[in-house]
Parts: structure tokens; sequence; C-alpha cells
């Protein structure tokens, strides 16, 4: 790591709408999104799909682990994680979760995990879980401070029930995750415009390539073609592209690398394991 306080980023969890294990996918990973993230000495983890079950496995030998868990939104390929998160099931664990997708209505986000653990859908209640954990309910737009010297800046996106974009500003430095949003032809989301300017990794949705997305139009996704366009606009750095479509192969991604490489050197394609320092 380089000089002066951590700050990097770990993917755990890289596709969109549902895993997809396979041989086709060893490369870049099956899981649906979680990307962790390290301030100091703090933790970030942003959402809460299938690759939270793999980070917790990393984590479970830790004692009095404590993170915050910010979700995009609430639907299940960003949430189904969270009950096989092994952590959140020993005591001396301490989470909080924050949610800025549904209007700021205090309980809505243990609402929403509460439903989820419970019969007939899964047979353990979300009051099994013996950590310390704690419900936020804000509204995209907010800004918050979940430790001292960590701050993320919030905006709603284009998604389908909503979804929260986030950036992190640490020690001088920024990253943002944007993920779950869908781009208007023909004009830049000056909402994410601005969420993202001049910062120095951009984790962007891009579910479809633009040859693709004619075809997807209405289904709250992006492309990593306008994630070019809009790190550009922004002045922003490395843009890593995320949230794969299931149906894309390591072979797919591999040419999108390519593809990506030559339209914004330096930029990457999300793979499970991929770490980033800033």
């Amino acid at each position: 790591m380089g000089a002066g306080p951590q700050f990097w980023v770990r993917f755990w969890g890289v596709r969109g709408t549902v895993p997809c294990p396979g041989p086709e996918t060893l490369r870049y990973g099956g899981n649906t999104a979680c990307v962790e993230v390290m301030c100091g000495e703090q933790r970030l983890i942003f959402d809460a799909g299938t690759g939270l079950r793999v980070l917790g496995a990393h984590l479970n030998s830790q004692k009095e682990l404590q993170a915050h868990i910010f979700l995009t939104h609430t639907h299940i390929d960003h949430i189904i994680g969270f009950p096989f998160f092994r952590p959140a099931y020993t005591a001396s664990n301490r989470f909080q979760l924050w949610a800025g997708h549904m209007g700021g209505r205090e309980g809505a986000l243990q609402e929403v995990l509460s439903g989820m653990m419970r019969a007939p859908i899964f047979p353990v209640p979300l009051d099994i879980m013996h950590a310390c954990i704690a419900f936020h309910d804000f509204t995209a737009g907010a800004v918050l401070e979940p430790f001292p010297g960590i701050v993320l800046r919030t905006a709603p996106l284009n998604h389908p029930n909503g979804a929260t974009g986030y950036r992190v500003e640490f020690a001088g430095r920024s990253l943002c995750y944007v993920t779950d949003t869908e781009h208007r032809e023909g004009e830049l989301d000056r909402t994410i415009v601005e969420l993202i300017r001049g910062s120095e990794i951009v984790i962007y949705d891009a579910t479809y390539t633009g040859e693709e997305y004619p075809s997807f139009k209405g289904w709250g996704h992006s492309t990593w073609n306008e994630g070019v366009r809009l790190c550009a606009a922004a002045g922003a750095g490395r843009l890593v592209a995320f949230h794969h479509d299931p149906d894309h192969t390591d072979a797919d991604l591999d040419r999108i690398a390519a593809q990506l490489e030559a339209a914004r050197p330096g930029s990457k394609v999300a793979s499970e394991g991929l770490i980033l320092e800033l």
C-alpha cells in the first residue's frame, strides 16, 4: 500500500440479476454485488449480494468486527447474501445497515430484510442474528459520516423502485459506487456527473454493451460506453465496469475489457478478488 492512510477497494461479487456459477464465469466470478472499501481501519461494505457470503467467510475469524453496510437498493440480487453473512450471527460483532431509496421512512429497511428472512421464504428470522445490528433509513441526496473523517455523499439513481449512488471521501481522495442506474440516450445524467466529479475510481453499472442496450430499455441498467462518457465529462479517473449481465461469459468480458482499455486507458472490468488502491 502507498503512503498515507490505506484506502482501497476489493470486489467480492460483480454480477447483477442472479448468481451465475459455472465454467464460463470462473475468471470474473459469478457472485452478485458486494464491494468492500477500507478507509484506514474502518470497513465499509457496499451491497449484500451473494458476494457478501464469501466476504463473511473471509472475516469470520475476526473478533469484535464492525462495519457499515450501504445498500444501493433492496432488489433480491443486492440483499440475498445477507442471511448467509456469518459474522452477523456472532454477538460480539457490530453492523450498521443503510438504505436511501425508500424515502427515508423509519423502519423500512428492517421491514424488507425481515420480510425476506421469514417463512415460507427463509427458515430463520432476522432476530436470530446475534450481532448488534442497527438500521438507518435516509433519503438519497443526504451526506453521511459513518466514521469521523469519512464522508459519503449520496444521489438518487434512475432504477425501478429507486436506488442510491455513493461517493466515499477519505484522506483527500474519493471513489464512487454507482450501480443499477439507466442512462438517458443522448444526454448525460447530470446528477451522476456531479457525484463522480474528480473522483479517482468510479465503479459503474455496465450491465450491457452499447449494442445490447436498445433491447433492454427501461430495465434500469447502463453500459460501459456510457460510463466512459460520464467519467470524461466529470474529469474522473479510472472507470471500473461492474454489475455484469449473467449471460456475459469470461470471453465476453475479455472483449469488453479490451474495448474499455482502448476507450479509456487504465480502466478495468471488475472481477472477484480485484483490489484497487487509491
